[in-house]
């Protein structure tokens, strides 16, 4: 073989690896889950001296159509001058979205679920230095014929003060994509059905009617009764 047919056979070889790079590291930056977000945050009970605790959700996540699985990231933050202390994070699934693991973090029973909800899970946090923050792998579900809202309460480790509340905040698309492999879903957008002919969302959840989807601060703690969120779901003492 000539030494100029090597050099034409070897320099398509590179060619196509220089291409598959680049497809390869363009189908990675297309998974990018985009900024960490605190949309749909309020600080609820007030904090230690020194302390900021919030928390961050990603801009955009992607489901997978034909399994309904994603995955996202949950993040909080000390923002304060001081050590947190004990505390823990929630990550807690509202309607289409559903919460079915969260690394390092226990589930919560069915019986203490909030109101509304379907699923959710407990991390507690020995402490959160000051200027620190640490992220948990979040492994959910998205029916897309449904609105999907996930919250992020963080609270004392026992659970009787809750000092931000992110959501319930809604993940969605207002252009749904059946035929495709995934459908990207923004944060703090209400969800339209993929479902041919879907116009309208089916109502699911009792929180729905209550909570405004995409209301910036939304909290399942009604203005001024801390609490409200676990004792919804205590069973009525019998009358006397």
């Amino acid at each position: 073989m000539s030494s100029r047919r090597m050099t034409t056979i070897a320099g398509s070889l590179v060619t196509a690896s220089f291409s598959t790079v680049m497809i390869l590291s363009f189908t990675a930056s297309a998974d990018d889950q985009g900024p960490a977000s605190s949309k749909g945050g309020k600080a609820v009970d007030a904090a230690p001296a020194g302390v900021k605790l919030t928390t961050t959700l990603p801009e955009k996540i992607s489901v997978d159509n034909s399994s309904q699985e994603t995955d996202l990231t949950a993040g909080v933050k000390n923002d304060g001058s001081k050590d947190s202390g004990k505390i823990r994070l929630l990550v807690v699934g509202f309607d289409g979205l559903t919460v079915k693991n969260v690394q390092g973090c226990s589930p919560i029973a069915e019986k203490d679920l909030p109101e509304g909800s379907n699923s959710g899970f407990a991390c507690p946090i020995d402490n959160l230095a000051a200027g620190q923050s640490k992220s948990y792998a979040v492994d959910a579900t998205f029916d897309l014929n449904k609105t999907g809202k996930i919250c992020l309460p963080v609270q004392t480790s026992d659970g009787k003060k809750t000092f931000w509340q992110q959501g319930p905040v809604p993940f969605g698309t207002t252009n749904p994509s059946p035929n495709a492999p995934a459908t990207p879903l923004l944060l703090g957008t209400d969800n339209k059905p993929v479902a041919p002919g879907g116009d309208a969302l089916p109502k699911t959840g009792v929180l729905r009617d209550l909570l405004p989807l995409g209301a910036a601060g939304g909290t399942l703690i009604a203005a001024g009764v801390t609490g409200v969120w676990w004792t919804r779901r205590r069973p009525r003492q019998a009358e006397a």
